[in-house]
């Protein structure tokens, strides 16, 4: 019999079934400060990830780049069949891995995207909040790395902070943007790499066609790779 507190209504026994499977869970570094500092960007970045869910629903092999401490990557988890996830900073892949669940399986890796390509085949990449902190020099190569283990029918998803959101952007969120892009700028420089490009506008967790000068976030998704 369970040894449960019982609850004012039965159906919410439920909870505690969960947290004996999974524990409780912890946020990532990263999510940590959203939630502690500003719980409103929390949202935004879920809904960030939310969105590439969505639009890689089905995929088998996905590679996130850029992962951070991880914690949105479950949402895109949902929805494919595997998802290997990298970061260039071995503090938030070790975060990452402290609070794997064995229930949602997660390859994490250390890797700089400037070094090489990440082995394996992928039919999906994405990177969240990652080309805004690569160089212009840079950027190509970052490019052309990230993209080597896509299939030639694969996706991929870029999202980067608007160029004109930065006049708005607190001291800490600019910090390391380098190469922050307006929509027709992002959507030039995908094109380069890709046949069909189609960017969305992100204004808080809203995603939309709106007008790009008015957009805080933007999210690039591409297909039909360029040799």
């Amino acid at each position: 019999m369970s040894q449960h507190p019982r609850t004012m209504e039965p159906q919410y026994g439920l909870v505690f079934d969960v947290k004996d499977k999974h524990g409780v869970s912890r946020m990532g570094l990263m999510a940590n400060v959203s939630w502690n500092q500003d719980p409103r960007r929390a949202l935004f970045t879920l809904a960030r990830y939310k969105f590439v869910a969505k639009m890689l629903s089905g995929r088998r092999n996905v590679l996130e780049v850029g992962c951070a401490d991880a914690f949105g990557t479950r949402l895109v988890q949902q929805e494919v069949d595997r998802v290997t996830a990298v970061d260039l900073d071995p503090v938030f892949i070790e975060d990452a891995k402290s609070r794997r669940n064995p229930h949602w399986p997660l390859d994490l890796a250390v890797h700089d995207m400037l070094a090489d390509p990440v082995a394996g085949a992928f039919d999906a990449v994405y990177c969240l909040d990652v080309l805004e902190h690569i160089a212009p020099e840079s950027e190509d190569r970052f490019m052309r790395n990230m993209l080597a283990p896509l299939d030639p029918d694969g996706v991929a998803i870029i999202g980067i902070p608007s160029l004109e959101s930065q006049a708005h952007a607190s001291a800490q969120s600019k910090e390391g943007h380098v190469n922050c892009k307006s929509g027709d700028a992002l959507k030039a420089f995908l094109l380069e790499y890709f046949h069909n490009v189609f960017v969305f506008s992100m204004n808080d967790e809203v995603v939309h066609t709106g007008y790009y000068p008015m957009a805080h976030y933007l999210l690039g998704l591409c297909c039909g790779r360029r040799a």
